[in-house]
């Protein structure tokens, strides 16, 4: 019997994909931007069913994001094998905006005996683009593929040094953004896909082919292999993808897409797409058959395997889950699983949400355009210190949800910051000391804020209505936004200068469809 599956395949904020089969499984990796550890590590029986496994990048003196702008950092990475390694590359987008002052971007290339991992620590190549892939050729040499189009690269034996000069070998149709580029062999053709269009509305895929890796590569009569053409539907934003071929001889391609929200608000990121190939007669491939991104599909010819998903943290473990992200790196003072058992404890620093050096700010991937998330708090607040639940974008645009001491009061407060500073929508006042239970309910671009003392009785603590800021497209004058709103908890002293604590006894989170 026939399986079927929805896509996105991965759902949150996972955007361009890089796969490989390993056996009888896959492996794959997305970009982490500004978000640590960095580098997620998923893997798939099944290629449908996925679940985070590691991450390429997990020591703090490896990368330093603590400085990174919003949407900086972590780009587009490739998950490659060559002369008995992987390798993963990806770029490293520095905060500079201006070439001549300073590089805009690096490359890091790790390696590593096991897909999953650990890599190595990273090294830097100074090639300053982005999309960095790797290519290995029949005779076992190794090769850089970036931006713009599909410029090929000559890199030494164990990819730590460029060996040769750069050389464009196809540069797209001549639509916008010719980026994450991919070369492969099959059947004595080399091809090369490009993502064009740009990353938004209209994104797309281009094919072209050479019997030569440095061509003349000539264009697929029937681009684009896969974009979005109906502006109605609600998976958008349909490209930058990877091709991989089953051990039953399937061919698929996963790609990033993105979930529109209320309008064309894609408010959870670009999240994983996949969709089936097919090979012409004439020896060019089409993704869905060039409908586009499908809805609704026949799943691959293998056993599924289905993963448990993260929806409870008790904190009883002595390791932050898997599952969660911390906004830049973490300092490891201002947290703790041991100080109370059984508890997150979250420590009050300088930081706060709208500033860059905030720390302590762990955040999961909202994976449904709606859900419930909610988590049982003590904290005792001093004079502006703050704590609770957040519905984080960026330092710009979020929601957060409190428990504050105001003028000598414990108050409840809920602010947003829509790149306007932030701004109070409401306060609750009167309340009690002890634990507390705070919930955020999200349906579409509403969020509602509750509160309970014992878990039966909700109050309900203000209601944003239009949560348009909560994306990429929300606020069109700041340009670098590419990541997607995530969901968790934090903890700060309000620029105080104060140190002290937030013990979060768990947190749930469950998807609502």
């Amino acid at each position: 019997m026939e399986k079927k599956y929805n896509n996105p395949v991965h759902r949150g904020f996972l955007p361009d994909p890089s796969v490989i089969r390993v056996g009888d499984g896959f492996f794959k990796v997305n970009s982490s931007f500004q978000y640590f550890p960095a580098i997620p590590i998923s893997y798939s029986k099944d290629l449908v069913h996925w679940k985070i496994v590691s991450y390429a990048i997990t020591e703090n003196e490896w990368l330093d994001l603590s400085e990174t702008l919003d949407s900086r950092g972590i780009w587009a990475p490739d998950i490659s094998y060559g002369n008995g390694k992987y390798y993963i590359f990806a770029p490293l987008r520095y905060n500079s905006d201006d070439k001549a002052v300073h590089p805009m971007r690096a490359q890091l290339v790790m390696t590593s005996d096991k897909p999953e991992g650990p890599y190595s620590k990273p090294v830097i190549l100074d090639v300053d683009d982005i999309d960095p892939s790797h290519f290995v050729d029949d005779d076992g040499k190794h090769y850089m593929v970036i931006a713009p189009g599909a410029t090929v690269i000559p890199l030494n034996d164990d990819c730590t040094k460029v060996i040769g000069e750069p050389v464009q070998v196809w540069a797209g149709t001549g639509e916008r953004c010719s980026e994450g580029p991919h070369i492969f062999k099959k059947d004595g053709w080399y091809y090369a896909m490009v993502a064009e269009g740009g990353t938004g509305y209209g994104h797309g895929i281009n094919i072209a082919r050479s019997k030569s890796l440095y061509g003349e590569y000539e264009a697929c009569p029937y681009n684009p292999v896969m974009r979005q053409k109906n502006p109605d539907e609600l998976i958008q934003r349909a490209g930058h993808g990877m091709l991989v071929e089953t051990q039953n001889g399937e061919w698929w391609c996963m790609y990033l897409c993105g979930r529109r929200n209320g309008g064309n608000y894609t408010t959870i990121g670009r999240e994983t797409a996949l969709d089936r190939v097919t090979w012409t007669e004439d020896g060019w491939f089409l993704i869905n058959d060039g409908k586009g991104p499908s809805k609704e599909a026949v799943a691959p010819d293998l056993e599924w395997e289905i993963y448990e998903p993260f929806t409870f943290d008790d904190f009883d473990s002595d390791k932050i889950d898997i599952n969660w992200l911390w906004v830049r790196n973490p300092d490891e003072t201002a947290y703790s699983l041991t100080d109370n058992k059984g508890h997150l404890r979250l420590y009050t620093l300088d930081g706060q949400l709208f500033e860059v050096k905030a720390k302590n700010t762990l955040v999961k991937r909202e994976e449904e355009l709606s859900y419930m998330a909610e988590t049982k708090m003590f904290f005792n607040p001093n004079e502006k210190e703050q704590a609770g639940l957040v519905c984080y974008y960026s330092t710009k645009t979020y929601a957060s949800f409190s428990l504050r001491k105001l003028n000598g009061e414990d108050v409840l407060v809920l602010a947003i910051n829509r790149n306007q500073g932030e701004e109070i929508m409401n306060t609750v006042k009167n309340v009690k000391p002890g634990e507390i239970y705070l919930r955020v309910v999200v349906d579409g671009l509403v969020r509602r804020f509750y509160y309970s003392y014992d878990a039966n009785e909700w109050h309900e603590a203000g209601v944003l209505e239009s949560c348009t800021f909560l994306c990429d497209e929300g606020v069109p004058e700041d340009r670098k936004r590419h990541t997607g709103t995530l969901v968790g908890l934090y903890a700060n002293n309000g620029g105080t200068g104060t140190r002290n604590y937030a013990d979060f006894d768990n947190f749930r989170y469950q998807n609502r469809g």
